[in-house]
């Protein structure tokens, strides 16, 4: 029997809450207004418009402005360790680069996985190209005089950058339906692209192979981002001025790593049961006034199967807890 309701909040990282356990998978068709769905925007808002008629998402990627993202959070964080997947499609209206007179070469439109709190620090600069790290994206590069170039950078929490995944003489046509899809592998630590063009097959997109000295990322969104080109060398700075539509999202990610998640009283102790994940770690903390937590257990692995998290401090009635979850 419970003595009381015990408030348990599951939180990793940048979250503060993650959703139900069988929340390994979702989409967006742009039927109804994604903001409604979990779907944020940061930065330059202008930049993301949800067109209610066509049901699909107009962007401009501007590289004259702040970095600016279209997202949402996954609810958990991934690792190179999990597997997961990305598709959607894309059409441009319209890509120019060099818009910038003093930036005269191409710069990226970006699609894919980030980690968000780090993309929307002033500290992240995509154009230096040491200064983004968490990143598991789609890059497309018009021809500024090396060809046209199709990217997915995989880059560490160290800003390392895996090997592959760079073809150059693929083209993203105005006017033409593209759809992207992205699956990463952890079994080979593996980023598979497959592109279709108007429904045929387009490509093939080299692999994105995380070598032996690839430490690991932490990603924790999906979004559409439009990147500052601040922070490039001065000798090959670009720019770029794009707008487009994207529609039909879809994501697949592990399951949460706190699932069925209970609590009541366990060998006379306040405890928390739920089933656990490799690959994580888990503590119970303890609260009177939700502006305080302390740690009221030590730091269990997961294992896969349930865990039980006990406070044996003697809390009083009126405590609350959460299960804190970390890679």
């Amino acid at each position: 029997m419970f003595k009381k309701i015990l408030f348990a909040l599951a939180s990793a990282g940048l979250f503060s809450s993650f959703p139900s356990a069988n929340a390994a998978a979702f989409s967006e068709n742009f039927s109804t207004t994604p903001f409604a769905s979990g779907w944020n925007v940061f930065g330059e808002t202008s930049l993301f418009q949800w067109d209610s008629t066509n049901q699909n998402l107009k962007v401009t990627w501007d590289s004259s402005r702040p970095n600016s993202y279209f997202y949402r959070p996954l609810g958990t964080i991934l690792a190179k360790d999990d597997n997961f997947s990305l598709a959607f499609d894309v059409t441009l209206s319209d890509i120019t680069i060099g818009v910038d007179t003093n930036k005269p070469y191409t710069f990226q439109i970006a699609i894919g996985f980030l980690n968000i709190g780090q993309a929307t620090n002033s500290g992240f600069i995509r154009g230096s190209g040491f200064e983004a790290p968490n990143l598991v994206e789609f890059n497309y590069f018009p021809d500024s005089g090396f060809g046209t170039t199709v990217s997915t950078p995989v880059i560490s929490t160290n800003n390392g950058y895996a090997g592959g995944g760079f073809t150059v003489g693929l083209e993203l046509t105005p006017n033409d339906l593209f759809h992207v899809e992205m699956h990463y592998f952890s079994s080979n630590q593996t980023l598979k692209t497959i592109m279709t063009k108007n429904g045929a097959s387009f490509g093939p997109v080299e692999d994105t192979v995380l070598g032996a000295s690839f430490s690991d990322f932490r990603v924790d969104a999906v979004g559409v981002a439009s990147y500052s080109d601040a922070g490039q060398d001065p000798d090959f700075g670009g720019s770029i001025l794009a707008h487009g539509v994207v529609d039909n999202i879809a994501v697949t990610i592990p399951e949460a790593p706190i699932g069925s998640l209970a609590g009541g009283v366990s060998s006379g102790s306040r405890a928390v049961q739920f089933q656990s994940r490799t690959n994580w770690a888990y503590i119970l903390e303890r609260t009177m006034d939700f502006q305080t937590w302390t740690n009221v257990s030590p730091s269990i692995s997961g294992s896969g199967m349930d865990l039980i998290l006990q406070d044996t401090n003697g809390a009083p009635e009126n405590a609350f807890y959460r299960v804190r979850a970390t890679r």
